[in-house]
């Protein structure tokens, strides 16, 4: 009972950081209707700047955040204006050709600046860990998934109580009638994915406290956060944490009981029972 109250425990802190890596990409998905087959390598550049601002500034990862994910703001605004808007409203084919070669520019220049080797985020409490009953909670992970579900529940707040958070939920529903009341889509759209671009860096930076990184790490990202924002429905950032933390622990679970190599298999097979039996995600607005 000990060790599944440790996979448990386990889980959920993973299923926390699934959930913030999953969080822009359900963003992008719901409101511009893009499919960012980029969103793993934002996440693995945010975790690069995060290792650059603690390795050679100085600067505690977690303190650090705000700033990769400004850097990772200004990055996203930037290509969204210049280079996304251009097929914003083309089939989806085109977006994910353009989002698929983002990808693959984004790890090649990783590659020539960072190297193939694997790197780590090693704050001094990195080893540390507390006890509570029998189980141990490691520090680095714990502030991870605190970390995350403040900005997942920030999320959530903004898009609920700010003119902009409204603005861009008005847009994901009704542009037609969202540009009546005077929204400019253009700048809408460029502010929204570089708020998802931020919260993947954000996401990489709590990524790089908890795991190696490297450039090649970013598709399997990507996949693991297109399983969460489906299993969790993308029309509520609520359920990207029930998402994340449900697939955490089932891969934590099947990690204990039938083997590692079967963990992802088990994220998939969810994915697709989900699929079939609830197409909008576990928390999504049914038709």
């Amino acid at each position: 009972m000990d060790l599944l109250a440790q996979i448990l425990v386990n889980g959920t802190l993973l299923g926390g950081l699934y959930a913030v890596m999953a969080l822009g990409l359900a963003l992008v998905w719901g409101v511009l209707n893009i499919v960012n087959l980029a969103h793993g390598a934002f996440i693995m550049v945010g975790a690069y700047v995060s290792w650059h601002l603690y390795t050679y500034l100085h600067i505690d990862p977690f303190l650090g955040l705000p700033i990769t994910a400004v850097v990772m703001f200004a990055l996203g605004y930037a290509l969204q204006r210049g280079l996304l808007n251009l097929v914003v409203r083309a089939p989806m084919f085109n977006t994910l050709l353009i989002t698929f070669g983002l990808e693959v520019v984004l790890t090649y220049l990783a590659q020539l600046a960072f190297s193939a080797d694997f790197r780590t985020i090693n704050p001094p409490y990195a080893g540390n860990s507390l006890a509570w009953g029998p189980v141990v909670l490691p520090v680095a992970r714990l502030g991870a998934f605190c970390m995350a579900i403040v900005l997942t529940l920030g999320m959530w707040l903004f898009l609920l109580h700010t003119r902009l958070g409204r603005a861009i939920r008005a847009t994901a529903q009704n542009l037609v009638a969202a540009r009546l009341y005077g929204v400019e889509p253009r700048h809408l759209y460029a502010v929204t994915f570089a708020i998802g671009i931020a919260l993947a860096g954000a996401a990489g930076g709590l990524y790089g406290t908890v795991s190696q990184i490297n450039p090649y790490i970013g598709a399997s990202l990507t996949a693991k956060s297109f399983a969460i924002a489906i299993i969790g429905g993308l029309d509520n950032p609520l359920g990207v944490i029930v998402g994340g933390l449900f697939l955490g622990i089932v891969e934590s679970l099947t990690t204990l009981y039938i083997g590692p190599t079967f963990a992802d298999v088990a994220s998939f097979g969810i994915l697709v029972l989900v699929l079939i039996v609830r197409p909008t995600g576990l928390l999504g607005k049914t038709a």
